[in-house]
């Protein structure tokens, strides 16, 4: 017995590649699929600075892994290789953004699933969950979270402040404050009764006040 007859065996033998149809087919689905991903990618983004980049590598996760998943199933061999090849690839990519990570699992299932053969729960478990995120992510809401920013002259005014701030928001909680010889500054989170921002004016204009700013932010607060 030779050293090739010890991997040979009938099932390793009637293991069928797959034909030129099915790959082309797969992966045209997965860039199909693909490019909805990075289109829903795009239009729920939220972040400060939007990266063509990550929306690319989504397109080219989806097609990727149908490849690899594609050949996996047909080569028992290959598999066992692919299976040690990934096993020493680390990423070390920074997600910033926790929808980030929804959107690479979707890239990554989906392509899976093409893979496997199961055309109608990629493309209709896509839409869905395409639709779902337009739906939540892009809803408005005036109980988002805002900060205030304020800086007055004294104690007393600082005061006026917070009171004005309780009766024009929804809710109003003091994340940071600074203090200095003439000046405080106060860093506030405030949830709005509604749309309207024009307390914002009328806060800037009190006696003691210098500045007021609002900022809309996305994350947890770090103080």
């Amino acid at each position: 017995m030779t050293f090739n007859d010890i991997f040979k065996s009938s099932f390793l033998e009637n293991v069928s590649s797959v034909s030129i149809l099915d790959m082309a087919l797969a992966l045209v689905l997965a860039f199909g699929l693909g490019m909805f991903i990075f289109l829903v990618y795009k239009k729920t983004y939220r972040g400060v600075m939007y990266s063509s980049g990550f929306g690319v590598t989504l397109l080219a996760l989806t097609m990727i892994t149908t490849l690899v998943i594609l050949a996996v199933t047909s080569n028992v061999v290959l598999s066992l290789g692919m299976v040690g090849a990934l096993s020493i690839v680390r990423f070390r990519t920074a997600i910033k953004e926790p929808l980030d990570i929804a959107f690479l699992f979707w890239a990554i299932a989906v392509g899976i699933v093409l893979a496997a053969g199961m055309i109608p729960l990629a493309v209709i478990g896509s839409v869905i969950i395409g639709v779902i995120l337009l739906v939540f992510v892009n809803r408005k809401s005036h109980t988002n979270p805002y900060i205030v920013v304020v800086q007055c002259d004294n104690h007393k005014n600082e005061t006026k402040v917070k009171e004005f701030l309780e009766k024009s928001t929804y809710k109003c909680t003091v994340k940071s404050k600074t203090a200095q010889k003439g000046l405080i500054e106060l860093n506030m989170e405030i949830r709005l009764k509604d749309d309207n921002t024009d307390f914002i004016n009328k806060l800037s204009e009190m006696p003691g006040v210098s500045s007021a700013v609002l900022v809309s932010y996305n994350g947890d607060y770090m103080g």
